[in-house]
């Protein structure tokens, strides 16, 4: 089973950056002051969940 890809929880969004900077992948972009994960590139490896400093990104799930 594949893991699932990232989702970013606009509401804790603080637009900081952090995430766009560790992504091998380029898959995230700032649209509207809100990180946006492009799931056709993203490839799950977790590294945006795990920098992310307040907790807005996860693995799968819905976007809250």
């Amino acid at each position: 089973m594949a893991k699932p890809k990232a989702v970013v929880h606009e509401k804790k969004c603080l637009a900081c950056g952090g995430c766009i900077s560790v992504c091998p992948q380029d898959a995230i972009l700032m649209i509207a002051s809100k990180a946006t994960i492009y799931q056709e590139k993203c490839i799950s490896c977790g590294i945006c969940v795990k920098t992310c400093p307040i907790g807005a990104i996860s693995e799968g799930g819905d976007k809250k």
